[in-house]
Formats: C-alpha cells, structure tokens, sequence
C-alpha cells in the first residue's frame, strides 16, 4: 500500500474511532431530523398548505418530500461539527503536524473530508432506515442510488466547514459561525418547501434559495432517491464544491492563506 493510502486510512480510522467514542453525536444527529420529520411536518404542512407534485410525476406527502431535505441537514451539521474538531486539533497543534507531512496537503485534507463525509453517509442511511419504520419509503434502489450523491454533498458541505476553519482563530467563536451559516443555508434553501412556494411569497427569497449550493445539493438527493439524475443540481453542486475546496486549501496554505497571519 502506497503512503496516500495509507494516509487516507489512517485518518478514516482516526475519525471513526473518534465517532465511535462520542456517541452523543451520534444520537443527536439522529434525533434532530427525526423531530423535524415526526413533530414539525404536520405543522408545516398545515401552515404551508402544500400539494407536492415533483418533477418524477408522483403524488407525494410532504413526509416524503422532507427527507432529502433532512438527509442533507445531517450532512450539513456533521460536516461543521468535523470542522469544529479541525479547529480543536489546529489549537492542540496536531493539525501542524499533520500539514508538515511529506504528502500533498491538498491530499491530506482531502481524506480530512472524504473522513467525515463517510461518518455522514452512515448517518443518513441510519436516517433513513429509521424513516422506512415509520412508513416513509423510497425504491429499493434509491438507496444504493443515493450514495454517490450523499459523497458529494458530504464533499461539498464538509468543504464549506473545512474553509471556515480556517478563517477561525479561537475554538469559542467557531459556534456563533455555525449558527450564522447552518440555519440560513437550511431555511433558505429547497430543504423544507419546493422553490415555486417560496416564489408566491418573494421573488428574492426565490433567488436566494436558486442560488444557496445547499438547494442544489438536497435536489441531486431528492432525485437520486428516485433513481433520477438531476445534472443541473449535481452540477452547481460539483463546481461549488471545488470552489469551497479551493478556498480552503488557500486558507490552509502558512504560505500564503490565513494560517500563516493567525501563527
């Protein structure tokens, strides 16, 4: 085995032996969707009055139509909470150390995400099996569909974190960012009510959410799901996606990005 492989499992199995150990998140990334999904559906659906016909062409409930949205949340918190553990190990000086290793460092924070994105996936399926007991269920093969399009908007989203981590100087401020990116970034995207509904309300808010790389990462879910392929969504997702990861390999580089200014 060559040394990017063998650095690509070594951090896997570091991040998965420390999810292991915290099973609280666990639980938690588990419990926020499903109080989404079982308390505040019917609320929604009453308030919002909404009739979902997606572009499958297949009468849906809003139950259904949530859970993309809520597989997405997942991977969004997991990937700001393994971002707020890059701050953590970045303060211990073990993040130093493992940037000062004779491997790439695009490569080395690249098995950073496809780390976290990983523990994500394991999330949404658990998610997901959960949603199937409570009588929410997808084709037999959207589950298998689904995967390559959770990897990439684990890749996307964890992307994101890695960048504002680099950004954050103490462990303490990284929350308040987190609330500042996570709830805008859900509210204001496709997670919970299609872009038409939000069009009868504000054309702007409309555009925010066409815009928002989270709208576009939740439809290639919701498509996947179907055993559809939705390229404009997997698109956006993609380029924002490499975008973020440029941005963060910037930010990472004592050369020349914010690391250097903060040591």
């Amino acid at each position: 085995m060559n040394a990017p492989l063998i650095a690509l499992r070594a951090i896997v199995l570091r991040e998965a032996l420390r999810f292991v150990r915290q099973r609280g998140r666990f639980i938690a990334a588990l419990v926020r969707p499903l109080v989404w999904l079982i308390v505040f559906a019917a609320g929604f659906r009453a308030a919002l009055g909404l009739s979902i016909t997606p572009p499958y062409q297949t009468y849906i409930t809003y139950e259904i139509y949530i859970v993309p949205g809520l597989c997405g949340m997942i991977i969004l918190f997991n990937g700001m909470q393994s971002s707020l553990s890059l701050v953590y190990d970045r303060e211990m000086g073990s993040m130093r150390l493992l940037l000062t290793s004779p491997l790439p460092r695009w490569w080395l924070l690249l098995c950073r995400l496809i780390a976290s994105t990983s523990i994500s996936i394991l999330q949404v399926l658990s998610f997901l099996a959960i949603a199937a007991l409570y009588g929410i269920r997808f084709p037999a093969m959207g589950y298998v569909a689904v995967l390559p399009a959770l990897f990439i908007a684990g890749i996307m989203l964890g992307a994101l974190g890695l960048a504002l981590s680099s950004m954050i100087k103490q462990l303490e401020n990284f929350a308040g960012v987190m609330n500042f990116v996570i709830f805008p970034m859900f509210f204001l995207s496709s997670a919970l009510y299609p872009l038409w509904k939000m069009a009868e309300s504000s054309e702007i808010l409309h555009d925010i959410c066409a815009a928002n790389p989270f709208t576009h990462a939740v439809e290639m879910i919701r498509f996947a799901l179907y055993l559809q392929l939705n390229l404009p969504a997997l698109g956006w997702t993609c380029l924002s996606g490499l975008v973020l990861l440029a941005l963060a390999l910037w930010g990472y580089d004592p050369a020349r990005g914010m690391l250097r200014r903060k040591n």
